[in-house]
């Protein structure tokens, strides 16, 4: 009988933290740093999209480098000497988070947030109280190269109303990080709709569909996939965004079950996140041989049929 054992790696070998470690070739620093359960922040990575080294927070010295590299896509080579704790990453990881707390509302990020401000002692208070925030629509209508000069007193913002024009899903932009996981996301690394890019330049550089048109109006197909990969809330179910804006968003009763999606026969797995016992979110597991944490309008959003029931039920 003949046993397939897939593809057969070398091990590569280097240093983290002063200890050898050794994994798999093709491996990112940030994967031996996880094999030696070295927390090391992330905001633009997911092990379902491609490395875009956007948001910097994962950056580790590396000696000889002639700057932090990124770990979350920076290949290992033998002999690597890395140090994820020195006060040279220390500082670069407190200063992005500092950058992003004063201009981005990162208050529903999650508890890994909250955590890494307190451990790198993030103070974004100390650029001064936030800007006004822009009009509806002011963000979309910048041209690149026409920035204005800011005049010191306060921190830039990119505080805007929610963009609300469909029944599945808002855009939140004034919590954006630019971590271009939605773009991922939409482009070649699962949908391949192209819906959303990128738009400005510099402080200006925004999310947006082709031409700023409205959501409807767009390539969008509502997989949703954009909503599972955002990190920080910028992108969220309408369904949570009317929970939270409610004040009924009540993360600690939530149970998570996984079964298999029954509208067609491919056999993706769905995460049902219930709340007070109603399904509030649906997600994929990253890890999933069929969807890899992707899914389709009926997988994401197919789901209210289910609690259409009788008054009193």
């Amino acid at each position: 009988m003949t046993v397939d054992l897939g593809t057969i790696r070398r091990l590569v070998e280097l240093t983290v933290d002063g200890e050898q470690v050794r994994v798999p070739e093709g491996s990112t620093i940030l994967d031996a740093c996880r094999a030696q359960d070295i927390e090391t922040p992330t905001l633009c990575y997911a092990p379902n999209l491609t490395p875009v080294n956007a948001c910097r927070v994962c950056v580790v010295e590396l000696e000889g480098a002639r700057t932090l590299v990124p770990s979350c896509a920076r290949p290992v080579e033998d002999g690597m000497v890395v140090h994820t704790d020195s006060e040279r990453v220390r500082h670069s990881r407190k200063m992005v988070l500092e950058l992003l707390d004063s201009s981005v509302d990162l208050s529903q990020s999650g508890e890994d947030v909250d955590r890494w401000k307190d451990q790198y002692g993030v103070d974004a208070g100390r650029y001064g109280p936030p800007a006004a925030p822009a009009a509806a629509g002011e963000r979309d209508a910048r041209h690149a190269g026409h920035h204005e000069i800011p005049d010191g007193s306060t921190a830039a913002t990119v505080a805007q109303p929610v963009k609300e024009d469909n029944d599945l899903y808002v855009r939140d932009y004034g919590r954006c990080i630019m971590c271009y996981k939605c773009v991922e996301a939409c482009g070649t690394d699962a949908q391949n709709t192209f819906a959303i890019a990128v738009a400005g330049r510099g402080f200006d550089t925004r999310i947006t569909t082709e031409f700023a048109v409205e959501l409807p109006d767009s390539a969008c197909v509502y997989c949703g996939n954009c909503i599972g990969v955002c990190p920080t809330g910028a992108l969220k179910s309408v369904s949570e965004h009317e929970l939270r804006e409610a004040g009924q968003w009540d993360p600690d009763d939530e149970t998570v079950t996984t079964t298999i999606c029954s509208f067609c026969g491919v056999g993706c797995n769905l995460e049902l996140h219930v709340q007070h016992n109603q399904i509030v979110n649906v997600t994929s597991p990253t890890d999933h041989s069929v969807t890899h944490g992707h899914l389709c309008i009926k997988g994401r959003f197919g789901f209210q049929h289910v609690q259409n029931l009788p008054e009193g039920s």
